[in-house]
């Protein structure tokens, strides 16, 4: 298989760290979606990543449907997502928190960097801030110390972690150390695990 995109993306980062944690071997084209339009929209017409070309050559888009085939492929024993029930919403529902976290945070960074400074809108920018902090809000309001669901890593610990670190690189000041120590903490533990090491930027 081969993973498009870089891992400096959240939706790139945490299907990276699934398929390592999911025990798939697979390559990684590294284009951007500023730098390398063409090459990107060659797999994805809406010029996004992370896009997944699969062994028989089919390409799979966006993060979460790429996802749900990995799980598919891996089986309910393996799966990052519970295959039915409540467990399922459960971990889906954290995941969306975390996705929300990601894409807000995602918003945030293109009218901080690539908008011109006059064309900036800050209470937009200020709206897009308070929905990334509201997601880590209520993520660890539900953190007990361990993972967020269940005794090991869940497709919602990847997901948080992948835009946690996001945030961090992209506007640190935004979340000073110790805002959401429980979240950190998780961050940190997930951080030990070579499938969260080795896709670091």
């Amino acid at each position: 298989m081969i993973l498009i995109g870089r891992n400096t993306s959240p939706f790139v980062r945490r299907v990276a760290i699934s398929l390592r944690l999911l025990g798939f071997s697979y390559e990684q084209k590294a284009l951007s979606t500023l730098n390398d339009r063409d090459a990107v929209r060659a797999y994805n017409p809406l010029g996004r990543v992370p896009a997944l070309v699969l062994d028989d050559g089919e390409t799979l888009i966006d993060s979460t449907p790429i996802l749900d085939y990995l799980d598919q492929v891996a089986g309910p024993e393996h799966a990052l997502v519970p295959a039915v029930g409540a467990p399922r919403r459960r971990v889906l529902k954290l995941v969306a928190l975390g996705l929300g976290v990601a894409e807000k945070t995602l918003a945030c960074y293109i009218e901080r960097n690539l908008r011109p400074s006059d064309k900036q809108h800050q209470v937009l920018l200020d709206h897009f801030a308070g929905q990334a902090l509201a997601g880590l809000a209520a993520l660890e309001a539900v953190a007990d110390g361990g993972w967020l669901y269940g005794e090991r890593v869940s497709q919602a610990d990847v997901t948080l972690v992948a835009a946690m670190e996001f945030l961090r690189s992209s506007w640190p000041d935004l979340v000073p150390v110790g805002r959401f120590p429980k979240l950190e903490g998780l961050r940190d533990r997930a951080s030990a695990l070579p499938a969260f090491a080795e896709t670091r930027t």
